[in-house]
């Protein structure tokens, strides 16, 4: 059995997808956050053979009503624990470290709620490739990673060492992972939900989506009122 460790924010106006701002308003950006963790962990609870685990950052309640209860049904029946430390290199690797205690011997496959188009054979694949590497790394167009598995999420640690956030980062960590002698194997690039246009070409991709639709929901209240 593989973890599948979800990392995300409470979808809180303000404190979520900030950079889609403007051309969105803070709350539109944190609904469009509630629509891509839902549409991220309904894809980790359909793929296979895999434990899910959130690891959260935040405070649901201060999400609105309607966001916090249907995530809070979505998360029912998963382990979820609270992210802890300075930095999000720290956090990841408390993460990983946590789970890796509460399920010794098991490999963990790491996502965030960045990637609302990824679906359970992505994930699956993922997992697969465990069986081969001792990490899988899938980098983000923007020079980041949306994926990060590890057969022994112990090496995780490596990740307090890496900036985060930086066009290097996905370059940064494969250095990580290498340099500690893991065998790391690619997972495929994928674009990051991180600014406007980013949201509106992910959409394209998976336009039976709660994300999708809730992009399209903005879009509409952006164009001119005769055009709506």
């Amino acid at each position: 059995m593989t973890v599948l460790l979800v990392v995300a924010k409470a979808p809180v106006a303000g404190a979520v997808k900030t950079r889609l701002c403007p051309p969105v308003t803070p709350a539109q950006a944190a609904r469009i956050a509630a629509a891509a963790l839902r549409d991220t962990l309904d894809a980790v609870r359909a793929t296979p053979g895999v434990t899910p685990v959130l690891a959260w950052s935040g405070r649901l309640a201060e999400a609105e009503a309607e966001d916090a209860d249907a995530l809070t049904a979505a998360l029912a029946g998963w382990s979820v624990l609270n992210q802890r430390g300075v930095g999000l290199g720290d956090r990841l690797a408390n993460a990983y470290a946590e789970v890796a205690a509460a399920y010794p011997g098991q490999p963990v496959v790491q996502i965030g709620m960045d990637t609302p188009q990824v679906t359970p054979a992505r994930l699956a694949a993922a997992v697969a490739g465990l069986r081969a590497a001792d990490a899988v790394l899938g980098r983000a167009h923007d020079g980041g990673w949306w994926s990060l598995g590890l057969r022994d999420p112990r090496h995780a640690r490596v990740l307090r060492d890496v900036s985060m956030s930086t066009p290097n980062t996905g370059h940064d960590t494969w250095a990580a992972l290498t340099g500690h002698g893991l065998r790391t194997a690619p997972l495929p690039v994928l674009r990051d939900v991180d600014e406007w246009p980013d949201a509106l070409a992910v959409a394209v991709e998976v336009p039976e989506g709660r994300f999708a639709r809730q992009v399209a929901a903005v879009r509409l209240t952006l164009l001119p009122e005769g055009r709506r």
